[in-house]
């Protein structure tokens, strides 16, 4: 009984969130019944992954599952550059890249924190991830800093948005060769001895066609869902007051976001700290390597190019992110006060956000 739980919960709330959508319900109830969809479609959307990434082996296994687990994120960016919501974007973004390097990863930290003493990974890869979010942030800083400062046109920071955009998505893709071809071994996990896994603890529950079919099905569904909840935020934001900063920052990004909450969280109470710091970080770098410079090329074949000059604001929480993420993974051991470090930082923002 409990198995069909789940499923049917994703299908109710599915078929609600069309229905308030086709049948204009109020923009309220449809942004409520498509986040609730979202979640329990991203969650779908999370276990296919994870189902793939099994048969896919560890490195590549995460990288699908930081793929994927950004799908959301990425299809209802698209929607918001197709309505030239462009703030919104730029603060969906900023929320996707500190919600994964304070709330997920603290949330991880702290949850396998309590269960086991101290965690430890990577180190070297720990430091490869800060500096390449100290890159993102440096990418990020310097159009909006030239910008500011009238020293380029506005036509001139397109240029020069599309060229960071190009040499940043160059960057991720060495990465990816780095990382799983000509360095995996030097990249690989730390194997702990004391780890809790039963024998058929990672026994995928479907086959490798079944787990395709349904990663196909779920992005299809976080497509359309997607849609409908960008449909509702202007009027949401309306009603409500809410900023867009504060709306794409932390309702936008924690609701995309809902699969790799569960994911990295689970993964870091069974003392794989190594995979959780993956997705959470691995989420952020591309998020801002790739996601962010593929929206900026998207915009600007539909006539309208989204600059990639974001709000001081922004840029702050960004740089204060990976600076705190970065100081506490860099020894490649993780205990459950350093996550609390991490969330109270996220609690921060959060109000400062919901203020401004």
């Amino acid at each position: 009984m409990k198995k069909w739980i789940s499923p049917a919960l994703l299908a109710v709330t599915f078929l609600l969130s069309a229905i308030g959508h086709y049948a204009d319900w109020d923009h309220t109830l449809q942004f409520i019944l498509s986040a609730i969809s979202v979640v329990f479609v991203a969650g779908f959307l999370g276990r296919a992954t994870e189902s793939v990434a099994h048969y896919a082996g560890q490195r590549l296994g995460g990288f699908l599952n930081a793929t994927f687990g950004n799908a959301a994120e990425l299809i209802i960016a698209f929607f918001l550059v197709k309505e030239g919501l462009f703030d919104m974007v730029k603060a969906s973004l900023t929320g996707s890249i500190i919600g994964n390097l304070l709330l997920v990863l603290g949330l991880s930290i702290f949850a396998g924190g309590m269960k086991f003493k101290v965690q430890n990974f990577n180190v070297t890869l720990a430091g490869l991830n800060g500096s390449l979010m100290i890159v993102a942030v440096i990418a990020l800083f310097v159009p909006a800093m030239f910008f500011n400062t009238h020293s380029i046109t506005e036509k001139d920071t397109d240029i020069l948005s599309l060229v960071v955009a190009g040499l940043l998505i160059a960057a991720y893709m060495a990465w990816l060769v780095f990382s799983m071809i000509t360095h995996k071994k030097y990249l690989a996990d730390v194997t702990e001895d004391n780890d809790e896994e039963l024998p058929n603890e990672h026994k995928p529950a479907w086959s490798m066609k079944r787990s395709i079919i349904y990663l196909v099905l779920a992005t299809v569904m976080v497509a359309f869902v997607s849609e409908w909840l960008v449909g509702t935020l202007e009027t949401l934001t309306e009603r409500f007051g809410f900023s867009e900063l504060f709306v794409g920052a932390f309702l936008v990004a924690i609701i995309g976001n809902a699969a790799e909450h569960s994911a990295a969280i689970m993964l870091a109470m069974k003392n794989k700290i190594g995979a959780a710091v993956e997705i959470a970080v691995g989420s952020s770098l591309q998020i801002a390597l790739f996601v962010a410079p593929v929206l900026i090329f998207a915009s600007y074949f539909m006539g309208n190019t989204m600059d990639i000059v974001f709000t001081t604001i922004e840029i702050v929480a960004i740089a204060v992110s990976v600076f705190i993420a970065k100081s506490i993974i860099q020894d490649g051991a993780t205990n459950w006060y350093e996550g609390l470090l991490l969330l109270a930082v996220y609690m921060i923002l959060g109000v400062s956000f919901y203020l401004v």
